[in-house]
């Protein structure tokens, strides 16, 4: 279903801007009205100005990453020790200092205390809890051991967390050294080689034809080089733009997936987030058909979550999930038949559990490798590149030196 972004007013007249999935327009004032709160704007959110993912960046959640684990934990912590739910909330509500956390663990107490289900209320907070965190909520409520759920939850989003901070941590330092490289490179031609070039032209020397390419491209850095950012930039704008495009981003993912070193480490980590997602659903009581739903969505590659939704039509018709899932060719072949050996014993969630915990572990060996192979390569690049730079500026001053010798 297409996504909507919405503005409504709550019942302390505070205004809130989330966005919501939904069949049309209509359906979110209709959804929003439900949930006591007055529709003031319901549009597409690809449409009209569109957020960006670069003007979402920064824009603050009530809760996430770090902060929504706590929550959980000390939730799931607080109804084990039997608590109930809204005397638990209620200790949680001194917790977080951020006053929209607060306000948000208010609004979910409040429900509760009207009759509402934990899940219900979790839900009417216009996108802060994501669909898998209410699904598996509410199937711990339906299988009463809600703190037990909260527990798993807890879990997966730590080990979430831990694998998507591994990626992020192994690219930092390459692309901190890349960028040092760049700005050396830009300073070394923009400012150092123009130096040597003034002094060859006053000496109106020959130079050897390397020396002038290099020369030349330093003056052409000295020059223009608000071009050499400019265009990154605007290359970098546009891409940001054409990754919205539902078109332009499936092609973009196969054409990743067929790489030769990064295809299969995507899908090795799409792998490991789908299984630990499934697993994680169906060992709470969450049905496939539901899971598979949720998990297409965790996935960041568009090819592996269209093939995922294609399974699911296909399980849906009595196909098996490693069958189904075998029919796209891009999931891993070990993961497949990790998910057939669940399947035939009967213990599907634990092996797809077992899958994630084996391809989130291969996959921090890939990028640990990846790592140790690339900052050397980095390393070497700029080291010859600056090695050309030196060459080109000195032959001429040891040619003449040997002249006037």
């Amino acid at each position: 279903m297409p996504l909507y972004r919405y503005k409504a007013l709550n019942t302390r007249g505070e205004m809130l801007d989330g966005q919501m999935e939904a069949a049309s327009d209509a359906e979110v004032v209709l959804r929003l009205q439900e949930q006591g709160h007055l529709p003031v704007e319901a549009k597409p959110a690809t449409g009209g100005e569109g957020e960006s993912a670069w003007r979402t960046l920064f824009k603050p959640k009530p809760f996430a990453g770090e902060r929504l684990v706590q929550f959980t934990q000390q939730l799931a912590t607080l109804l084990g020790a039997g608590q109930p739910l809204d005397r638990s909330l209620t200790i949680l509500l001194e917790l977080p200092e951020d006053e929209a956390a607060r306000r948000t663990i208010t609004d979910v107490r409040d429900a509760v205390r009207s009759g509402a289900a934990l899940s219900t209320a979790l839900e009417r907070q216009h996108g802060t809890f994501g669909k898998l965190y209410i699904n598996m909520v509410r199937a711990g409520e339906a299988g009463g051991s809600l703190h037990e759920t909260l527990q798993r939850l807890a879990d997966y989003m730590e080990r979430s967390r831990a694998l998507r901070g591994r990626v992020i941590n192994a690219l930092i330092y390459p692309i901190i050294l890349l960028l040092m490289v760049g700005l050396s490179l830009l300073f070394l031609l923009g400012y150092v080689v123009p130096q040597f070039a003034a002094m060859y032209e006053s000496l109106d020397a020959e130079l050897p034809l390397f020396s002038r390419i290099v020369l030349g491209i330093g003056l052409f850095v000295r020059d223009w080089w608000f071009v050499l950012i400019a265009i990154p930039a605007l290359a970098a704008w546009w891409f940001d733009r054409k990754l919205r495009e539902s078109a332009f981003r499936a092609r973009f993912d196969e054409w990743l997936l067929r790489q030769k070193f990064v295809g299969p480490l995507v899908a090795r980590l799409e792998t490991a987030r789908l299984a630990r997602t499934l697993g994680t659903l169906l060992k709470n009581g969450v049905p496939l058909m539901t899971a598979l739903g949720i998990g297409r969505n965790v996935l960041g590659n568009r090819r592996l979550a269209d093939d995922v939704e294609a399974a699911g039509d296909d399980v849906k018709n009595g196909v098996g999930l490693s069958a189904a899932l075998a029919k796209g060719k891009r999931f891993p072949r070990l993961a497949l038949q990790m998910i057939q050996v669940g399947e035939e014993s009967g213990a599907l969630d634990t092996m797809l559990l077992k899958t994630a915990d084996t391809f989130e572990q291969e996959t921090g060996q890939a990028l640990d490798r990846m790592l140790a192979a690339l900052v050397p390569v980095i390393t070497m690049l700029l080291a010859g590149v600056v090695m050309v730079v030196i060459l080109a500026v000195l032959i001429p001053i040891y040619d003449l030196t040997n002249v006037i010798g």
